[in-house]
């Protein structure tokens, strides 16, 4: 799939499933900037590592929980390449911890994080993309919005807000040749879920008919399946990348 021409921005996009999408975007042709948090040295080798390819590519440091700082960010894209025509809302992050023992901190930064996240990127580029007929978003979600687990009521709230939020928007700019779509990842190989797979990695493998562990390309070639002109008719949907975790039974 080629996506010469096309500008995008992906926000968590210095480690994991974000990285591996700012790769894929790339190498498919497309100017790719990406929003990293605080690990300036991750952002730099990703640049580093992706000068061999044909197009530009471009770390903002910037906390996604900031309205100012996702308005800022969108302007600066705009203002290099003319246009911004993918986005996807990677940025998240866990504090597992069961409800009764959570801080109010630990509800909100995932909150913040995980959802008013999303809000700001795609409030941020609505009208670009509105005025240009013509747009690509995901946003990623997960398998914890639909199977909770104990100890993730806050990250299961954010994604299941993540998959609500989605939907709504795509009917409000599918008339504008805008898409609107979110990506559910299972249990990835991550520095994100590491803590529970060195906990349960045996026992988990044994829940995914797959009987392994996704890894974060399989997440990128769904989103880079997603921004494609083959993907065109597709929005309001939630696609679930999961190994069949999810199906359920025995």
């Amino acid at each position: 799939m080629k996506l010469e021409g096309k500008t995008a921005l992906v926000t968590g996009g210095s480690r994991g499933i974000g990285r591996a999408v700012v790769q894929t975007l790339a190498r498919a042709g497309a100017k790719v900037a990406f929003v990293y948090q605080s690990n300036a040295a991750a952002a730099e080798q990703l640049v580093a590592e992706l000068k061999s390819t044909s197009t530009d590519v471009w770390g903002l440091q910037a906390d996604v929980r900031s309205k100012s700082a996702a308005d800022d960010t969108v302007q600066k894209v705009i203002e290099k390449w003319g246009k911004l025509d993918i986005l996807v809302n990677n940025a998240g992050v866990v504090r597992d911890t069961l409800l009764a023992m959570m801080t109010e901190e630990q509800w909100r930064e995932v909150i913040d994080t995980n959802l008013s996240s999303v809000f700001n990127f795609c409030q941020a580029v609505t009208r670009p993309m509105m005025s240009a007929r013509y747009g690509r978003i995901v946003n990623m979600s997960s398998v914890a919005a639909e199977v909770g687990n104990k100890g993730q009521t806050n990250y299961a709230a954010s994604k299941g807000g993540v998959e609500g939020f989605t939907r709504c928007l795509a009917k409000e700019l599918a008339s504008r040749g805008v898409t609107v779509n979110a990506v559910a990842p299972g249990f990835i190989e991550t520095d994100m879920t590491a803590a529970v797979r060195n906990a349960a990695e045996a026992e988990i493998k044994k829940a995914i008919p797959a009987r392994r562990l996704g890894q974060p390309d399989d997440i990128a070639q769904a989103v880079l399946f997603l921004v494609g002109d083959g993907a065109s008719y597709i929005t309001g949907q939630v696609l679930k990348v999961d190994g069949g975790l999810t199906l359920g039974g025995f």
